[in-house]
């Protein structure tokens, strides 16, 4: 009886150390969450979600250049419309950052050809040109984004929200031309782009009837 009972011990030991031997492995093939995404299958962009990426990008860059104007001390401009110039470079910003992962993805320049000039795309007259399909809209001028540096108070906030209410109109009928697009993300981008600016329009008409 005693030997049957060591037997057993000793075989209920080996099954339970090959148990946990079992646990803590891992199976060799399976990808680590990196693995699956550098494998995943990506759609390829359309000439329109090109196209409205590397005109997007740019739009979004002069707004959150016109927001850091509104942010610097010496604008005078007012809590409002510094709480809305926080608002749009908060939600431009990640946009900029994926929609530039978009056309690295794509492999498809960040910039349209012949869309810079050298000095930056900031302040540049863009303003219904027609990017590869998405007529660029919205656009300050050099010259208004110069003006815009040098207004103080009142004058500020005035100015900044006149321009910004034509800027977000411009980037509200780019995003409704791309939102044919077969791709889920340029979909969404485009969604996010013409609710949330509507609003901020509507929030910027009201501070100018004040």
């Amino acid at each position: 009886m005693q030997i049957r009972r060591t037997i057993a011990l000793s075989a209920a030991a080996a099954l339970g150390v090959a148990a946990l031997a079992a646990c803590s492995s891992t199976p060799e093939s399976a990808p680590t969450p990196e693995q699956s995404v550098a494998t995943a299958p990506m759609m390829q962009g359309t000439p329109t979600d090109i196209a409205f990426a590397q005109s997007m990008i740019p739009h979004h860059q002069q707004a959150i250049e016109m927001a850091e104007l509104a942010l610097a001390p010496q604008s005078g401009a007012s809590e409002q419309v510094q709480e809305l110039a926080q608002q749009i470079k908060a939600a431009q910003d990640p946009e900029i950052q994926q929609m530039t992962q978009w056309l690295q993805a794509w492999g498809a320049p960040t910039a349209m050809p012949g869309a810079t000039d050298g000095s930056g795309m900031a302040g540049m007259d863009h303003s219904g040109h027609d990017m590869g399909g998405i007529a660029m809209s919205g656009m300050m001028t050099a010259e208004q984004m110069q003006q815009l540096q040098q207004a103080r108070g009142t004058d500020f906030d005035q100015m900044w929200l006149t321009m910004m209410i034509t800027h977000h109109e411009g980037a509200i009928s780019m995003a409704q031309q791309a939102q044919a697009s077969n791709s889920s993300q340029v979909t969404t981008v485009t969604d996010a782009i013409i609710t949330g600016q509507e609003e901020e329009i509507t929030t910027m008409q009201a501070l100018l009837a004040q």
